[in-house]
């Protein structure tokens, strides 16, 4: 698995699991504030696209994955 296919994995579960701690109809549900942490996610792939800039990619890189196309 490239680096670029483990960033949108990571990117999409943080994603669906604050929003399934933040939504009151989940039954997982803990506290709205857990919808902060999808604005911030949404707001670093905003970021990386302009920018290139992503922490998690070079935390990867460092610990050896591949990078890729993200195919």
């Amino acid at each position: 698995m490239t680096i670029e296919r483990i960033i949108r994995s990571m990117a999409g579960f943080f994603v669906l699991l604050s929003l399934a701690l933040g939504v009151e109809e989940s039954p997982l549900f803990a506290s709205r504030w857990f919808l902060a942490f999808t604005a911030f996610v949404g707001l670093n792939l905003f970021q990386s696209g302009f920018t290139g800039f992503c922490p998690p990619e070079i935390l990867l890189r460092k610990l050896g994955c591949k990078s890729g196309c993200g195919q």
